[in-house]
């Protein structure tokens, strides 16, 4: 063979590799982001032509896919989708999907390897494939008393059962209707998205699991933790109360609310925590330190990047490098220390069950399309947040703010409520947030729930966490209790 034709030859053969390659690669190892890329319309038709597997709370489906007769073959529907739009998202030709119907998509669309015996039934009998049943741990009633308690105000509601970490209700306000962005129309549903996004609240972002705020107040329980767990005090020590605290390397004081007194030089730390005294709390964080405070918030779940429920929760943050008036206000939930609803609900659960952290979920049990279990969780624990004895002295102290302290308006006749108050000081010139955190019945918990409402609420400068998101958790705990 002569040297062209030698050269011809070779380029053909690094051509016809070079092809084989590519299709390879666009065939084989981009198979999966091709196929689920909201472009490719193929993909949508296969994927809509399919049953959805329903979501469903306390027996019934709050998201399912009914037929319809267009090329797409089945389109989302949403029972209450305002009330349940924090837990279900949507799932939208034209936005794509958002909370369960994201995070669960491989079982609903019955693509998950869990259900591979499923679909092979299904090919081998001729059955039309269909997606599995995501059950959740929803409890309908406490859902539905968390709406209806928060109103129109903007805010969040997160409870959970102690015992096990099962969420019962998640509530975010403002809320919005899922069924809008689920029509065929893209243009529709992406003229709905539009909308959505310019309507005050941000009702596309869930409050409870996506969003952060300071806990004000309610931090005080990590403060008064990392106290009680350090050996040097209990809930009868006596700490310093002043009307005014100025922490080192400022002249800046800190006052109580209404620059009021606590009731003396020295209170009772369970005095300090029933009444809520900024100045007891600020100088005890100082006197504690950074470390302790930082390593008991992680037990509670602060700074975990990672936590899914199976929804992706927003981590909770405590602030580093704190001087003295940092740590000062850290101590009390302001400045940059910032938490979730769900992380605040974490924190009155692990109290409830004796220090105990279970991990929180929101998905009790997959089933196939024909009820076969695929999927059941089970409770995790997620960390050993504080000792029995420790929890035992909060949870009394916790009961003596809702018995004679700021939390009043959570009492529940014939049941001891244990809670926290906070009312967390926001940008300048707005009402603060108002926050309160509890658990019932205090002696045998079965839910811990953790409310804010943004800028105060229909009361706003005016507002406590004792007046405003009190009275909303006490609505979800008598729901539960009532259940």
């Amino acid at each position: 063979m002569n040297t062209p034709l030698r050269r011809l030859a070779t380029l053909t053969l690094v051509m016809f590799v070079a092809l084989m390659g590519a299709a390879t690669w666009v065939q084989f190892f981009q198979a999966e982001s091709l196929n689920t890329d909201n472009r490719n319309v193929r993909g949508l038709y296969r994927e809509h032509g399919n049953a959805r597997g329903p979501i469903v709370a306390g027996g019934v489906a709050i998201a399912s896919s009914v037929p319809v007769d267009d090329p797409f073959g089945y389109q989302r529907t949403y029972a209450d989708g305002d009330l349940y739009s924090a837990v279900t998202g949507f799932y939208s030709i034209a936005n794509g999907r958002t909370q369960l119907e994201e995070a669960e998509n491989p079982q609903l669309t019955g693509r998950s390897d869990q259900l591979f015996f499923s679909r092979i039934r299904d090919l081998l009998t001729g059955r039309r494939p269909e997606g599995a049943a995501v059950e959740t741990t929803i409890l309908p009633a406490a859902q539905q008393a968390a709406r209806a308690a928060l109103g129109d105000q903007d805010g969040a509601v997160v409870a959970i059962e102690p015992t096990t970490g099962r969420i019962l209700a998640l509530v975010s306000t403002p809320g919005f209707d899922p069924n809008a962005l689920a029509v065929h129309s893209t243009s529709e549903a992406a003229a709905a998205y539009r909308a959505l996004e310019g309507e005050p609240g941000n009702p596309l972002r869930s409050n409870a699991t996506q969003e952060r705020y300071a806990p004000g107040s309610t931090f005080k329980l990590v403060t008064a933790a990392a106290a009680l767990e350090s050996g040097s005090y209990t809930a009868d020590t006596p700490v310093p109360s002043p009307v005014e605290y100025t922490p080192p390397q400022t002249s800046r004081p800190i006052t109580n609310f209404g620059g009021g007194s606590c009731g003396g030089d020295q209170v009772s730390l369970a005095d300090a925590l029933r009444i809520s005294c900024n100045t007891a709390f600020a100088e005890l964080g100082v006197t504690l330190g950074e470390d302790a405070l930082r390593e008991q918030s992680a037990r509670f779940g602060f700074d975990d990047p990672d936590l899914e429920v199976p929804l992706r929760v927003t981590r909770s943050v405590f602030p580093t490098d704190l001087d003295p008036p940092a740590l000062a206000q850290t101590a009390i939930g302001q400045r940059d220390v910032q938490a979730s609803p769900l992380q605040m609900a974490m924190v009155a659960s692990a109290i409830a069950n004796d220090g105990r952290l279970m991990k929180p979920y929101l998905v009790d049990t997959v089933r196939s399309a024909d009820l076969t279990v695929v999927s059941q969780n089970e409770p995790e624990e997620y960390s050993q947040a504080v000792s029995a004895g420790t929890a035992d002295q909060l949870t009394r102290m916790m009961v003596g703010v809702v018995d004679s302290g700021t939390g009043r308006a959570a009492q529940i006749p014939g049941v001891q409520v244990a809670g926290k108050t906070g009312t967390a000081q926001t940008l300048e010139g707005q009402p603060p947030h108002a926050w309160f955190t509890a658990f019932a019945p205090a002696d045998a918990p079965r839910v811990a729930v953790a409310v804010i409402v943004e800028n105060g609420g229909s009361l706003g400068n005016e507002a406590t966490g004792g007046g405003v998101a009190a009275p909303v958790a006490k609505a979800v705990i008598e729901a539960v209790l009532g259940s």
